[in-house]
């Protein structure tokens, strides 16, 4: 995480949206009203994406049973 003031972000636009980018930076802009966060659309894209399959009922033990499944436990599908 990166940190940063206003006036630095002004300066530097360019260079944090890069790095936010390509390397996916977290941007932290720190001003007199509070804190406000940059993040890349594919790291936001991910967040979204988390937040909607942990909120389906019984998604998230599902998903940590597949972490935990071997090749064996898996089955063979065919279309």
């Amino acid at each position: 995480m990166t940190n940063t003031n206003a006036t630095n972000l002004r300066k530097n636009l360019f260079e944090y949206l890069n790095s936010a980018i390509d390397f996916n930076d977290v941007i932290n802009v720190n001003t007199k009203k509070g804190n406000a966060v940059i993040i890349s659309e594919a790291e936001y894209n991910s967040l979204v994406e988390t937040l909607y399959l942990t909120s389906i009922p019984g998604m998230k033990d599902r998903l940590d049973e597949g972490i935990d499944a071997t090749v064996d436990d898996c089955v063979n599908f065919e279309w």
